[in-house]
């Protein structure tokens, strides 16, 4: 064991373990290559071999400083245990022993070369000697010192060599040089380093400053070296480019288990499944086929409003899978509605929750319970368990429920889910009572939110200023029309990418009572929230821009045309290959019809609306902090706010924007706040 002994986080022990040490360890490969060296061996051979990840070998000087910080690891190492010769024999260099003296003679070749073949060996030996007696004396010296020093490494191994384990901090392995590379990405321990590969892919590495290919490989060397005594090890998947990966293979990543992974990835203990659970109506009674909570859990999910079947069919098309394949039991999973992976959302956070830290089943939460998941979600702790970046894939280790402390407006949309899915099981008699009836709502901020998350006019112009300005590409005419569709409609995200061609119409309304012109113009049917559908005029200058738009995607300028059936409003660049010749897209060919996915659509806006900001900055720098959170929600709410201070009455906002109730809509009206802040500044100023 060694002799100095820091707290080390075994692998497969909990979050709550003491610091990891700092202090840089000694592992095998750092006495593999100090044999080498000491007898002599090729020193770029042993380093390629034992030492690779702590950089080149032909910077000289890092080698050397690398091999004077081991040997003085060593002789502290030794000095701890009170073995002060040990010490100072680890820090001598036996190579440098007669180094300048040339290579002596055999025995053989000195006779031959002096005639001596005649005289005994005794005779021999003593000519040999007299001729070469220092210079032998110092070879014999220098053998004896070898022997003494790969006995001391010996015995220094068995003392102070250390495995790595999953979680030491990469300060304790790994050249400095690297450990600050990857601390400044907020990458700490070997586990983390190990999640962050197999979570992002062959190029982890991008967006690591300073790291590269090269360095990144041979950190994945040495980790894979390591892998038996880490615990973890780096996945297939890691060596193919994302896009050649199959679903499959992706979904053996991450393996199913009682932790914080995806509900479909979970493993529920059989004692904490809710099959006998404290609150379980009787079973005869009971009109669900669940033999336990996930089952039932799983039952409300697929009892929302999802897509429809052609939806369904068309999103497995696009993902590469045959619609008429059979299913396995969860693939379901893989094509909800947004309101049912908004639902999913919560009731897996609280799944998780409830079986992994609570250490209870759903069916027999109290109030008591609730309220402890309430006062959760204002501060999911320990974060680096329960909290993660966004946009995280499922399929990988980065995956966590949340991102961190939840808004007022996020727990209350969190406690309606979940008492709207205990409300379910009690009316399918699967549970007694409904425990979340007694656990009050945070207060509404939705006024505040919803207000604050648009922009003025004039930011609004500022940003029409900047459309103008972009480079005419298909890609930036499509960020055109979706900011001038967006704007003038209030659609969400999820419904202007799902538009399409055929959903607009052109209509004529009959002049009524002293109107002698008929009103016309463009309407869009929409499929929006509950799959209620929904029409939406749409204002000439944005059809005008489309006509234009679909020119530019070589199809016909009539939005209505035939040849236009089944494109999408928002398509693909069509400048691809001209653009990005080397980008796959570009070899396969573009579908002028095909649509976009939200993540393009949203990334493009934020990249865009991030780009506006920094020239709005030299002059403004509160509007380009604004702009700077600007997305796509922005613009839905900018819609309504303008168009209620336009005039507009407040039902015909709500029909437009697909709200259930006028509640909702009011949000948007700002007019008497605006009076009555007018007649105090009157007041003020007398």
């Amino acid at each position: 064991m060694p002799a100095v002994v820091e707290s080390r986080e075994m692998p497969g022990q909990g979050d709550h373990m003491q610091a990891p040490t700092r202090r840089r360890q000694l592992h095998l490969g750092h006495f593999a290559f100090m044999r080498a060296l000491v007898q002599g061996i090729d020193t770029r051979a042993s380093w390629e071999r034992y030492l690779r990840s702590e950089g080149e070998h032909d910077d000289l000087r890092h080698v050397k400083r690398t091999i004077a910080w081991i040997r003085d690891e060593f002789a502290a190492a030794a000095r701890r245990s009170q073995r002060f010769g040990t010490a100072r024999l680890v820090l001598m260099d036996a190579a440098t022993i007669g180094a300048r003296e040339p290579a002596l003679p055999s025995l053989d070749a000195f006779v031959h070369e002096r005639g001596l073949e005649d005289f005994s060996q005794n005779e021999q030996l003593q000519a040999y000697k007299a001729e070469y007696g220092s210079a032998t004396h110092r070879q014999a010296r220098r053998m004896r010192l070898i022997k003494k020093q790969l006995e001391a490494l010996q015995w220094l191994e068995q003392l102070v060599a250390q495995p790595p384990l999953s979680g030491d901090a990469l300060a304790a392995w790994l050249h400095p040089e690297l450990t600050v590379r990857l601390e400044a990405a907020g990458i700490f321990t070997v586990r983390a380093l190990i999640d962050h590969i197999n979570g992002t892919g062959k190029t982890w590495w991008r967006g690591i400053r300073a790291l590269g290919a090269t360095k990144a490989s041979r950190i994945e060397e040495w980790l894979r070296t390591h892998a038996s005594t880490i615990g973890l090890s780096i996945g297939n998947h890691v060596l193919v480019k994302r896009s050649k990966l199959y679903a499959h293979e992706l979904e053996r990543v991450v393996p199913r288990s009682t932790a914080i992974v995806p509900l479909e990835k979970f493993i529920v203990p059989a004692a904490l499944d809710g099959s006998a659970g404290l609150y379980r109506a009787p079973q005869r009674l009971c009109l669900l086929r669940a033999r336990n909570d996930y089952d039932a859990l799983l039952i409300w999910i697929k009892s929302r409003q999802g897509v429809s079947e052609a939806q369904r069919a068309a999103l497995k098309r696009k993902r590469g899978s045959d619609p008429a394949a059979s299913e396995a039991p969860l693939d379901w999973m893989q094509y909800l509605s947004h309101t049912q992976r908004a639902y999913l959302k919560e009731v897996e956070r609280f799944m998780l929750w409830a079986i992994v830290q609570h250490k209870k089943p759903l069916s027999s939460m109290t109030l008591d319970d609730c309220e402890a998941y309430r006062t959760f979600l204002a501060n999911p702790t320990p974060a680096d368990r329960w909290c993660g970046p966004r946009g995280r894939a499922k399929w990988g280790p980065l995956w966590r429920p949340f991102e961190g402390p939840l808004s007022s407006g996020a727990q209350r949309q969190a406690i309606t889910i979940l008492k709207s899915l205990y409300k379910f099981l009690v009316d399918q008699c699967y549970l007694v009572g409904n425990p979340w009836n007694g656990v009050s709502i945070p207060k509404n901020s939705q006024t505040k939110t919803h207000r604050a998350r648009s922009f003025t006019q004039a930011q609004w112009d500022f940003i029409e200023g900047q459309i103008a300005q972009l480079p005419d590409t298909s890609a930036h005419r499509r960020l055109s029309f979706s900011l001038h569709l967006l704007y003038a409609t209030g659609l969400r995200l999820a419904e202007v990418v799902a538009a399409k061609v055929d959903d607009l119409e052109f209509v004529s309304y009959p002049p009524q009572g002293d109107e002698i012109e008929p009103v016309e113009g463009w309407e869009l049917r929409v499929i929006g929230k509950g799959n209620k559908e929904r029409i939406v005029p749409v204002p000439f200058n944005v059809t005008s821009e489309l006509s234009q738009y679909l020119v530019s995607r070589g199809l016909d300028v009539d939005p209505q045309a035939n040849d236009n059936r089944g494109a999408h409003l928002l398509g693909r660049a069509v400048d691809v290959a001209e653009r990005a010749p080397w980008s796959p897209a570009a070899q396969s060919g573009v579908d002028p019809k095909s649509s976009i996915s939200a993540s393009t659509l949203y990334d493009q806006l934020k990249g865009f609306f991030s780009e506006c900001a920094d020239a709005l900055e030299v002059i403004d720098q509160k509007g380009a902090q604004r702009l700077r959170a600007g997305s796509t929600h922005w613009l839905r709410h900018t819609h309504g706010s303008h168009a209620v201070a336009a005039g507009i009455p407040i039902d015909i906002v709500q029909q437009n924007m697909g709200h259930a109730s006028l509640n909702t809509t009011t949000i948007y009206v700002t007019s008497e706040d605006r009076r009555r802040m007018e007649a105090m500044q009157k007041f003020w100023g007398k």
